[in-house]
């Protein structure tokens, strides 16, 4: 028993959630994961400038230039297509 726990912590250590959020205020920000060096793949072309993505939705948000809001926050825009989201550091 004790060899199936210490798979488990591991294997979702290693998952990535859903959907993620580079931003501090989202309810999907989750800096323990952010920490690590993660990828994201968009239909099939490595995108750099991700602040959010779903997986299950197949949707990512990328900042619009250098637009501002009302809040000084990136204006974004949502692109939708495959996203595979993976860690960097994995070896």
């Amino acid at each position: 028993m004790s060899k199936t726990d210490n798979t488990t912590p591991t294997s979702a250590a290693d998952a990535l959630p859903d959907r993620l959020s580079t931003d501090p205020r989202s309810p999907y920000f989750n800096a323990d994961i952010l920490s690590r060096d993660i990828g994201i793949r968009f239909k099939g072309i490595e995108k750099t400038n991700v602040e959010e993505y779903c997986v299950s939705e197949g949707w990512i948000r990328v900042a619009a230039g250098k637009a501002l809001d009302r809040y000084g926050q990136p204006l974004t825009i949502k692109l939708t297509g495959t996203v595979e989201p993976y860690f960097r550091d994995k070896a």
